[in-house]
């Protein structure tokens, strides 16, 4: 690869950009901080893939993405440098493929990834956060009480089947109305009417 065409500002203007806890990041984790939520910053949410979220709620599998206009190439105020114009180009590209595959891998392991863009206010973004990692939330436990009642039923089904085969029915265990009037057989009532 051929040297890249640069001068001394450009370099130290470049070395001082912040990959970690920029402003916005540090804005943003405050107000999700401020609207009683909690996480984990700069973490892998999914063992295997390296690629690390910026703020990372566990529990919802809420992965968020704090992405800077230029080095994603926003939509709305990306800029296409005119010094090495094919360099950057290829490294905008690059890092918008990288999205889109952290995106993809994330879903498939169960996470939801949240693009945030670096001129979204804070406080908007932290709104719209909170309400994915609460809609997850609840998501996960409408899931997780639909799992336990399955399995409540499943548990009540071979209950009940085991105490077919045992010949123990409700009736003859006692503890049904008998046949004749709907009084158990404990109390008086007679099983064959």
């Amino acid at each position: 690869m051929e040297a890249l065409e640069s001068t001394p500002d450009v370099r130290a203007r470049m070395s001082r950009q912040k990959s970690k806890d920029t402003k916005i990041e540090v804005a943003l984790r405050k107000a999700l901080h401020a609207s009683g939520l909690r996480f984990r910053v700069h973490g892998r949410p999914v063992k295997g893939v390296r690629r690390e979220a910026d703020i990372v709620f566990g529990p919802a599998r809420v992965a968020v993405f704090v992405d800077g206009c230029f080095w994603h190439g926003c939509p709305e105020h990306a800029t296409w440098p005119r010094r090495n114009a094919e360099f950057w180009r290829a490294k905008i590209e690059g890092n918008r493929a990288r999205d889109r595959d952290t995106d993809a891998r994330l879903a498939e392991a169960g996470w939801l990834a949240v693009r945030v863009w670096e001129h979204e206010p804070p406080a908007e973004s932290a709104v719209r956060v909170a309400e994915v990692v609460a809609r997850r939330k609840a998501e996960r436990a409408a899931r997780a009480a639909a799992r336990t009642a399955a399995r409540a039923a499943v548990v009540r089904t071979a209950v009940g089947d085991a105490r077919t085969a045992a010949g123990e029915g409700p009736a003859a265990a006692g503890e049904g109305p008998s046949a004749a009037g709907g009084v158990p057989a404990e109390e008086g009532g007679s099983p064959a009417g």
